[in-house]
């Protein structure tokens, strides 16, 4: 069984390892920050979208393999916090979830022969209030520049929180894994 995961995440993929099933990466073939501004304003819709766009790009150049796709994003109220990308960004982002609730959208997409199979994962966290100076130490200690709302729970990124409510903790780093492995097992995949 070809099983691919349509992503260049190291987090996906030693989420997907954790399975023990053989799979390979491929890279989506789609630019997600070109579909962005055309795809849906909902949090939720448009990480779903984006987590198929990357599935089908791959599925389309491997039809018979097992693809899975994901997106992820931290919605705060209706707003879409991205990867920060670099210390200025992050400080911008917790400074303003500082003392806040969002929430952090995992979006799973199985495609299978012609058959796409979807699950949302939405975890809210409530952020403790952070000073100057705590959001300055935790960037220097966990550098989460490359982590959609400028935290890494399975870092340091944990302290910064009082209260996390999730279905699936797996989904917090990217990939929801009691939801994929229900769907892999469905369509045949031998998982212990």
């Amino acid at each position: 069984m070809d099983l691919i995961l349509a992503s260049t995440s190291r987090y996906r993929r030693t989420l997907l390892e954790r399975l023990g099933v053989p799979f390979r990466c491929e890279a989506p073939r789609c630019d997600e920050d070109a579909l962005k501004p055309g795809g849906p304003r909902d949090p939720v819709a448009l990480a779903a979208y984006l987590a198929e766009a990357k599935a089908a790009s791959v599925a389309g150049a491997f039809p018979d393999a097992i693809v899975i796709g994901s997106d992820q994003l931290v919605a705060l109220d209706q707003d879409v916090l991205g990867k920060p990308g670099d210390a200025t960004g992050a400080t911008a982002q917790l400074t303003r979830m500082s003392g806040r609730e969002h929430r952090l959208v995992t979006a799973l997409v199985v495609i299978s022969k012609g058959q796409c199979h979807r699950h949302n994962d939405i975890t809210t966290l409530a952020m403790r209030r952070l000073d100057a100076a705590a959001i300055a130490r935790y960037i220097a200690a966990d550098q989460p520049f490359d982590c959609a709302g400028s935290y890494k729970l399975e870092c340091r990124g944990i302290a910064l929180f009082e209260r996390i409510d999730s279905a699936d903790h797996s989904a917090i780093t990217g990939l929801p894994l009691i939801a994929l492995t229900t769907r892999l097992r469905a369509l045949g995949v031998p998982i212990p």
